[in-house]
Parts: structure tokens; C-alpha cells; sequence
């Protein structure tokens, strides 16, 4: 295929992807989609699974589910009626057999003791399309250098398998809730030890943190992010993969900008959530300590 056409093909095709994300509660039929994509209904669905490996009608589920999912984990205060409604289900019990295809749990097991693998397993085909094809080309112009201030926190560590996390984020929302400190009050910050996606660089690491002087919960500690000069790029997107953003800080613009790191792990400030937000909209901001 002529280099050019191939890339116009691929723009069609992630106008789509993006039109989803853009249109996620309303109907999605094929007709729709296709239209978007300038392509033919009678070819589209069998394009959209070559190029993407996983169909139209399945995606856009999985999407739904997603989002339902993390509400049903994440969420206590919602109800599962309201949140099947918001997926798409006319009732519960259609959501509840939905989401056992899909994650093998009901909506109160998911709830009340979530299956962290098989939910890292169920969300991986979507984080990896997205990976491929939704990640952005970052330019210099899109790093800010910033004085930050030195930042009191409270953290809970993570140090176990990156597929268990999700039960560690609950306790930290627990634990946020139990002492009145919403994101809105109290800012949240990721802080990397190591890379879950390269088993050969040691076990998993990740500080979850809150800028705040509270007294820590059980297995919590005090701790703080040191002052001084950061390069931050924001990140508009998905939040569960970060690859894309730290790979350009790292790999392209560090070496092009006469900048060096300073002695600290990279961390991550989580401006506005996923599912609180629509998960194109989620915003992060990477932070690389420069010397």
C-alpha cells in the first residue's frame, strides 16, 4: 500500500476510535461508525477487526464495561441499577450476565472482593489497541520546566505483582474518604519504582500518595516529594498506561536538552480521573527531576 494512503487509512480508522471515546453513551451502531470512517457499512466491521484485532460491537462493549467496572470498584456510593443503566443495560440482570462473560464476576463480587488479575486480564486487549494506535507524538514544545514546591505526603507502597494494584488504590480511596480528602482538596501522585511492563527490572514498585499533613492509616507512612527544577509533560488520556509520555521525556527529550536527572524515581500528579471523567479526558502530568 502506497506509504501515504496507508497513513490517510490508519487517520479514518482512528477518527473512529476517537468518535467512540467522544460518543461512548450513545448508540454506536455500524452504520454510524462506518460513516465516520468514510468506509463502506459492508466492509466495515471485517476492517475495524483486521487492523485492531478485536471487533467493533466488542470494543465498544468493553469500553462500557470498563468504565462500569472501575464504578463498581471504585465507586461504593453508586448503585449498580444506575451504573448498568449508564452501560447500556435496560436492567440488571442483562448487565450482570454481560459483565460474567466478560470479567467472569458478578457486580456484587466485583463490588465486594474484585478478581484484580482477571480484571487486568479483561482490560489488557484494550490498553494495548489503544497503546498502538491512540498514543500521541509529543513535540519539545510540549514540556514545561517548573520550580515545585516541596510537597508533603501520606503513601502507601506498593510493592507486589502490577495486577493486584487495583486493591491497594481501594484502600487508598478508603482511607481519603474516612478523612474528608477528595482530589479536589488534596492532590494525588504516583511515584514509579521500576516498570510493569519489564519483569527483568526487579519487582514492581509504586508509591500512591496524597499531598496532605494527615495522620496515615494502617500501613501508610509520611513521606514528601523534594523541591526543585521538574520537566512535566501532560498526558490527555487514557490513565493506565503512561509508556507513551515517560518513553518521550526519557528517550527523545532528555537527550536533546542539555537537561540531567536528577537522583529520584519519576512520578505522576492525576489532575482529573478516570471514570470520574471520560477516559480521553483523564489528565496526568509526568514529572522528570532535573538537577
Amino acid at each position: 500500500m502506497n506509504t501515504e494512503r496507508e497513513r490517510g487509512y490508519r487517520r479514518r480508522m482512528r477518527r473512529v476510535l476517537e468518535h467512540i471515546d467522544a460518543h461512548l453513551d450513545e448508540p454506536l451502531d455500524v452504520d454510524r461508525l462506518s460513516a465516520v470512517a468514510a468506509f463502506s457499512p459492508f466492509h466495515f466491521q471485517r476492517q475495524f477487526s483486521a487492523m485492531f484485532g478485536l471487533g467493533v460491537g466488542a470494543y465498544v462493549r468493553a469500553l462500557r464495561l470498563k468504565r462500569a467496572g472501575s464504578r463498581l470498584a471504585f465507586r461504593h456510593d453508586e448503585t449498580v441499577t444506575a451504573i448498568a443503566f449508564d452501560a447500556g443495560y435496560a436492567g440488571n440482570e442483562a448487565f450482570a450476565r454481560a459483565l460474567r462473560r466478560w470479567l467472569d464476576q458478578s457486580p456484587s463480587q466485583l463490588r465486594s472482593a474484585p478478581d484484580w488479575e482477571a480484571w487486568q486480564a479483561a482490560i489488557a486487549p484494550l490498553t494495548l489497541l489503544r497503546r498502538n494506535h491512540m498514543n500521541r507524538k509529543y513535540l519539545a514544545s510540549d514540556i514545561e520546566i517548573r520550580e515545585f514546591p516541596r510537597t508533603p505526603l501520606v503513601i502507601l507502597r506498593h510493592r507486589a505483582p502490577a495486577a493486584t494494584l487495583g486493591a491497594s488504590i481501594r484502600k487508598l480511596i478508603d482511607w481519603r474518604r474516612a478523612n474528608g480528602l477528595a482530589p479536589t482538596r488534596a492532590a494525588t501522585f504516583n511515584i514509579f519504582h521500576g516498570d510493569p511492563d519489564d519483569a527483568a527490572s526487579g519487582p514492581f514498585g509504586i508509591d500512591l500518595a496524597v499531598a496532605t499533613m494527615a495522620e496515615p492509616g494502617e500501613g501508610m507512612e509520611r513521606g514528601e516529594l523534594p523541591a526543585g527544577r521538574y520537566a512535566v509533560l501532560r498526558q490527555v488520556g487514557s490513565p493506565d498506561d503512561l509508556r507513551a509520555g515517560f518513553d518521550y521525556l526519557y528517550g527523545e527529550w532528555l537527550p536533546q536538552s542539555g537537561e540531567e536527572p536528577r537522583d529520584m524515581p519519576p512520578f505522576a500528579q492525576r489532575v482529573s480521573f478516570f471514570p470520574e471523567v471520560p477516559e480521553h479526558e483523564a489528565v496526568t502530568d509526568l514529572f522528570l527531576a532535573l538537577v
